[in-house]
């Protein structure tokens, strides 16, 4: 003899419902990864291409400005460029999620490699935020001066460079915490 099962009211929808919200994050994932690879990768090309030239006195004496002169700011294009590279790749793996929402090894490594990711950007933006500080209000004790006033649409470009940066670290702190939701509810 067959046991016979009772299905309560609400509890054969509930597979529907987890199901189609794990759809829901998997496609909003998509998207802020999308987000995520403009941020990033706009922010590589406004700093890699980031060059000014001052004349001094003459034509053939001048001072330039580019990003490649500070090792900072070249730690900050590779960081970003290689982020972006991520998460392109991760577009893939993010497209997998929304056709087959029950993934958790796939979720979990993105987990990882987000966190990991994050943890690059966030060092890159920073230490770049900090001499684009200086190079903004100079360090009177250290004669270091505020090149910013002669350089300005260096300064302009390599501090807009920076919000393209945060705005991919923020992104990935929510791409991080959907994820970790999603783990948790299975």
């Amino acid at each position: 003899m067959k046991a016979v099962k009772i299905v309560e009211h609400g509890e054969a929808s509930t597979g529907l419902i987890n199901r189609g919200m794990n759809k829901g994050v998997s496609i909003l994932d998509f998207i802020l990864r999308i987000v995520a690879i403009i941020g990033t990768l706009a922010s590589a090309i406004a700093m890699g291409t980031t060059n000014q030239t001052l004349p001094f006195f003459t034509q053939f004496i001048q001072f330039k400005a580019q990003y490649s002169d500070l090792p900072t700011f070249t730690f900050f294009v590779v960081a970003n460029a290689l982020v972006s590279a991520y998460l392109i790749l991760s577009l893939v793996i993010s497209i997998y999620h929304i056709a087959r929402s029950g993934s958790r090894g796939s979720r979990l490594a993105l987990v990882f490699f987000d966190s990991v990711s994050l943890a690059l950007l966030t060092a890159g933006a920073s230490a770049a935020a900090a001499i684009v500080y200086l190079a903004h209000k100079g360090n009177v004790r250290a004669n270091w001066f505020a090149i910013c006033q002669q350089f300005n649409s260096f300064c302009e470009r390599i501090s807009g460079s920076l919000i393209g940066s945060f705005v991919g670290i923020v992104v990935f702190i929510l791409l991080i915490s959907m994820s970790a939701i999603a783990l948790s509810r299975r």
